[in-house]
């Protein structure tokens, strides 16, 4: 079974040459995983299509982006008709939060545990008297619990991670949460950017049909920047104020009649013009995926087997607690990294990639994550880096 992983991961790592993947060891895998290297000809093909064409190159840009809908939908359990993309997810989670009606209800329920992205913007709008409650995001089990308590009919909406990005904690039972939500009238966005391609995630299994659920290509799917998606329930209807002429291309009609209209569905949450190049790479690199076999099962019992042996060789230092340690977290419970708690972090990750050993920090915890095309001999290497660096 080890040599089949082994000729595996050597196999798929000749397809990331560009990246030096085996010249380096990159353990950011849960932040920016390398990309293959058929994402090159495809950037090309962008430039050259734009040279070919001119302004007549949206036709293939589109088919770009169905493709790139294609496979986040897959990824979802979903249809591709209900994904809207977007350069970030920022640009898609402010989208949605304009569509909401805040003249009806002000009150957002959150957790103290989101990424910056819902952070920054969230804690923004309190200053402008919006009400925000945070509950604690750990510990996780009960999490879903507090979130559901949480909610009144004041509420208008709730935003949560389905995995903590500092911790790589699976956050259970959010199906909880979109029942209360649907009973209270209120609005679930599920940041799922730190589970999708890692962890196998599922709408429909989940119960989260009802649910709003944002992510994107810049970790574990390998299509770097300008891939994010945003997953509207099916038969939804809303009019975003910020809002993109790309949401008129179904309601032309009605441009020059003094009529803001919007189609139902994800093609309410389209923006405007942008640059293309994203989604040539992005639906490129979902073939690549396709056409290796590297389906989000797979993909988790390659991650759950490689963040097994950080852990194995980082508890076999018999490290004092007081200079690094790890979060505890059962394995079906761990997405896509292992969690290591130090005062020393961000000193750590500048030392290690002084060996060449890529890593990254969120405060006093260093996050080391694995990818399909890293060997175990490089993750017993980086482990051996770090004893040396941190003692």
């Amino acid at each position: 079974m080890g040599d089949s992983k082994s000729a595996l991961t050597s196999a798929l790592a000749a397809h990331y040459s560009l990246f030096r993947v085996t010249e380096r060891v990159l353990l950011t895998g849960h932040s920016h995983q390398a990309w293959p290297d058929v994402g090159l000809e495809a950037q090309q093909r962008a430039w050259l299509d734009a040279s070919e064409l001119v302004d007549g190159k949206w036709e293939r840009a589109a088919e770009q982006a169905a493709r790139v809908r294609e496979g986040f939908a897959r990824l979802l359990g979903d249809s591709a008709e209900n994904i809207a993309l977007g350069q970030n997810t920022h640009e898609l989670v402010t989208r949605w939060l304009s569509a909401l009606p805040f003249r009806a209800r002000r009150r957002l329920v959150t957790t103290d545990g989101e990424f910056h992205t819902i952070r920054r913007q969230l804690d923004r709008l309190a200053e402008e008297g919006v009400e925000v409650a945070k509950v604690q995001a750990r510990p996780v089990d009960d999490l879903a619990d507090r979130l559901a308590r949480a909610i009144d009919d004041r509420t208008l909406a709730v935003m949560v991670s389905s995995v903590l990005f500092e911790t790589a904690e699976i956050v259970p039972q959010l199906d909880r949460v979109a029942r209360t939500c649907a009973a209270r009238g209120a609005s679930l966005l599920v940041d799922a950017y730190h589970h999708l391609n890692v962890v196998p995630f599922d709408v429909q299994a989940m119960g989260l049909a009802t649910a709003f659920v944002t992510g994107g290509g810049y970790k574990y799917c390998q299509l770097g920047e300008g891939n994010c998606f945003l997953r509207v329930p099916a038969n939804t209807r809303l009019r975003p104020l910020l809002t993109g002429w790309f949401a008129e291309f179904d309601a032309l009609a009605y441009a020059n009649k003094g009529i803001v209209a919007y189609p139902a569905g994800a093609g309410a949450f389209a923006g405007a013009t942008y640059d293309p190049t994203s989604h040539y790479r992005g639906a490129a690199v979902f073939d690549f995926h396709v056409a290796n076999g590297l389906t989000p099962e797979r993909l988790r019992e390659i991650s759950v087997r490689q963040v097994g042996l950080l852990q194995r060789e980082f508890e076999a230092l018999d490290l004092d607690p007081s200079a690094a340690q790890l979060e505890v977290i059962a394995a079906e419970r761990r997405a896509g990294f292992l969690a290591i708690r130090t005062a020393r972090a961000s000193e750590l990750v500048r030392a290690l990639r002084q060996e060449s050993v890529f890593a990254d920090a969120r405060g006093d915890m260093l996050r080391l994550g694995p990818a399909p095309y890293i060997s175990d001999a490089q993750l017993r290497a980086a482990i051996a880096t770090l004893s040396r660096l941190i003692t």
